[in-house]
């Protein structure tokens, strides 16, 4: 699969970049620098907080109890 490096927007193939999508294990570690001081944020939630209404705490804290 041919893309494009996301930090430096280099040609890289999947086929001979172990780092890929990367294209190197320098743009891998800037990427994982920038999720740890927090320079990406995800813009919208990953779950509506409607599927949750209605629902009873004590239920849900009681079925994690049971699968430890």
């Amino acid at each position: 699969m041919n893309r494009r490096c996301p930090i430096c927007r280099k040609p890289t193939d999947s086929e001979t970049h172990a780092d890929f999508p990367f294209c190197s294990e320098r743009c891998r570690l800037l990427d994982l620098g920038n999720w740890a001081s927090e320079k990406y944020v995800i813009s919208e939630p990953a779950y509506d907080e409607s599927m949750f209404e209605g629902l009873d705490p004590e239920a849900a804290s009681s079925e994690t109890d049971d699968q430890e």
